[in-house]
């Protein structure tokens, strides 16, 4: 598995400041496995220390890819 994290950064007044993540995880599986590899995407956040520090002020968005 490998992953990727893109942010997107404005202005606040001069400062600049992160607003949105966008990470894409790449997984190789077994087809008959996806449907988990899916499910745990769909919770994995609410057991994550990054996700749950920075939820409060940055919009994360997660993204699965099989390859």
């Amino acid at each position: 598995m490998s992953s990727e994290a893109t942010g997107e950064v404005e202005l606040d007044g001069k400062v600049l400041v992160i607003r949105r993540i966008h990470v894409r995880y790449r997984l190789t599986c077994d087809p008959e496995k996806r449907d988990t590899a899916r499910r745990v995407l769909g919770f994995h956040a609410e057991s994550c220390p990054v996700a749950l520090t920075l939820r409060s002020c940055i919009a994360i968005t997660t993204e699965l890819e099989f390859v």
